[in-house]
């Protein structure tokens, strides 16, 4: 670099992948000086770091592939490039900051544990260095350091929690994307198939593909649209049958679009139309949730591997292996549930309602640990978030914050009848029971032997019968949660 020329300024990309309303982009962009926009994939550091931090799930690494593929796209429409690489994160941005004589370097902070102690490493490498380091917030609505009680520690029931981050207000204004961006050329990349994110023998991401459009422009359309359809959506976002959710998910899980340009796009629906104003609070009360279970996180980073109530330690978990196997396949011979495990195998996603229901099946109908299921869904949802997915797994199993009651245990039928009443969304997932009349939907074993001889279904043959009773389930349950009380 010519002596004259302006050093450059890096900006380290993470779960933040978008230009919008990008704090560290935008302060960056602003001192002019030539920048170096980079991503690591980083899977060592995590692995320093057992139980705080997991490598991707399969179904998260072959999003992040599509994610970066689009904000690589988005940065050349702006002259810029997408730098890649792949080591430990405060290692590798640390050492292309020496290499490149950098004036300094900028990041978005991500409030959990083990993002942070990255994050701290490499604020160290830099300070050692020379080299200027600015964390900037973009990640939640509110820091976790503005709700807090008076003890210092975080809040545990989420009503007073979501109070407390509607009492502040609305947060900071939109940052817009930069127009044009002045980059530091010839700066060395990795090449991303050299990555390996995507399954290619076999190539099972097929219904990935189907289903998803990923990237900034595509969080962005799906936000408008959803808001365009809002009406309804209170009741309607329980009904796996419908298109009433917003499907916002793995976009907000890799930053694709901020919470903030959420929380401002829904306050301008509710202003516009003020006839969707409950709509909105109760999707935001949604973004309120994952907020939640990311303050979780500040207080116990362990989330995923510890029961957030030390009762449940000693809780009598089965080891049924074959049981386990079922359930992930979507053979319980429960309908609902076996639809739910399907769409998630086949779109990497399974509607929300639905996510309690095979939460609990597998919880308490089968007494398997809730670890279990919540290392499968870490392996197959695209939106596995590290504080929503082991935090709504504890909720269900009654052992995490602001968690269900233990004597609620749901019945996998009257949860089919009530929410897919004519069976459309056990049809779509299910096709064995494409046939099945609606009463008998949602518990096939009750229609007699001509009945399902009629509509070509064998109970134990092409569609199992229940791997249990729901009452005796139910009831196993209850006693077990019951001694655990007792203890």
């Amino acid at each position: 670099m010519a002596k004259d020329a302006p050093r450059p300024v890096i900006v380290w990309f993470r779960d933040d992948l978008r230009l919008a309303d990008h704090p560290a982009l935008h302060e960056a962009a602003a001192t002019g000086a030539p920048l170096v926009c980079v991503y690591v994939f980083d899977e060592q550091s995590a692995q320093l770091r057992p139980p705080l931090a997991r490598p991707l799930g399969a179904a998260s690494r072959w999003w992040l592939a599509q994610s970066l593929r689009a904000l690589s796209s988005s940065l050349q429409t702006r002259g810029a490039a997408l730098i890649l690489r792949r080591g430990p994160a405060a290692d590798s941005i640390a050492e292309l900051a020496r290499q490149l004589d950098a004036a300094a370097v900028h990041w978005n902070e991500i409030e959990i544990a083990p993002y942070r102690a990255v994050a701290d490493d490499l604020a160290e490498a830099l300070s050692i260095a020379g080299i200027a380091h600015h964390r900037h917030h973009g990640d939640l609505l509110a820091a976790p350091a503005a709700i807090r009680t008076k003890e210092g520690r975080g809040l545990r029931v989420f009503t007073p929690f979501w109070r407390r981050v509607l009492s502040l207000g609305d947060p900071p204004q939109l940052l817009q994307a930069p127009a044009r961006l002045h980059i530091l050329p010839d700066v060395p990349s990795d090449d991303l198939a050299s990555w390996q994110l995507e399954p290619t023998a076999p190539d099972w991401a097929g219904g990935l593909r189907d289903t998803w459009s990923v990237g900034e422009d595509a969080a962005r359309d799906k936000l408008h649209s959803f808001l365009e359809g809002l009406p309804g959506y209170s009741t309607g976002r329980d009904r796996p049958d419908r298109e009433a959710t917003s499907r916002l998910s793995p976009h907000l899980r890799f930053g694709e679009i901020s919470p903030r340009q959420v929380w401002f796009a829904a306050r301008f629906a509710a202003a516009e139309r003020p006839a969707v104003a409950a709509d909105v609070d109760k999707f935001l009360s949604e973004l309120g949730w994952r907020e939640f279970c990311r303050h979780l996180l500040v207080d116990h980073p362990d989330l995923a591997a510890r029961n957030l109530q030390p009762a449940f330690d000693d809780f009598p978990w089965t080891g049924d292996d074959t049981a386990l196997h079922a359930w992930q396949r979507g053979r319980t011979g429960y309908p609902i549930v076996d639809a739910g495990m399907r769409e998630l195998w086949h779109s990497g996603v399974m509607h929300n309602r639905v996510r309690m229901v095979v939460a609990s099946f597998l919880v308490k109908h089968l007494l398997i640990d809730w670890r279990l299921g919540e290392a499968w869904f870490w392996d197959t949802l695209v939106d596995a978030d590290p504080g929503s997915n082991p935090a709504n797994w504890q909720w269900v199993a009654g052992c995490g914050a602001d968690a269900a009651p233990y004597f609620r245990v749901f019945n996998p039928v009257l949860q089919g009848e009530k929410f897919d009443p004519n069976g459309d969304y056990v049809r779509r997932w299910v096709p064995e029971l494409a046939s099945m009349p609606a009463k008998f939907i949602h518990q096939p074993w009750s229609a007699t032997p001509v009945e399902l001889a009629a509509t070509g279904v064998t109970l134990g043959g092409n569609y199992p019968a229940p791997i249990v009773e729901h009452k005796a389930g139910r009831a196993r349950a209850l006693a077990a949660y019951a001694k655990l009380r007792q203890r």
